[in-house]
């Protein structure tokens, strides 16, 4: 069974920094892309950040070019989302999810494996 578990949400201070993990168990981890996105209150999801399956390629939406950055260590089965320079409109429910395709990275409609989620909210 696949298993997906994000973890490291919370409180966070604006201009402040918070890191996410994802761990995956029950697939061959180095065999998927990875990417995390987003869903705001009463808002829908938005892609935020994928990392090819060699971790070669790293893909950031607009919204957090410069502030995000996404890493994967493959030994561990795990994926990061170290998010730099919090804005209140980074709170959100962040998702880690699995695709077989490096190339659909940004095709949420495409992943085929998702966590549950983490809260984070930014807020002073």
């Amino acid at each position: 069974q696949v298993q997906l578990v994000e973890s490291g949400g919370g409180l966070g201070q604006p201009g402040g920094s918070l890191r996410l993990s994802c761990a995956a168990s029950g697939l061959e981890f180095s065999d998927y892309a990875m990417s995390w996105a987003r869903q705001a209150p009463g808002k829908g999801l938005e892609w935020v950040s994928g990392i090819y399956k060699d971790g070669s390629v790293t893909l950031a939406a607009d919204s957090v070019k410069g502030r995000f950055a996404i890493s994967r260590d493959n030994t561990k089965n795990t994926v990061y989302l170290q998010m730099n320079s919090l804005k209140p409109e980074d709170t959100a429910l962040y998702f880690c999810a699995a695709v077989w395709d490096d190339n659909s990275l940004m095709k949420i409609h495409e992943w085929e494996y998702w966590g549950r989620g983490t809260q984070v909210t930014v807020s002073s």
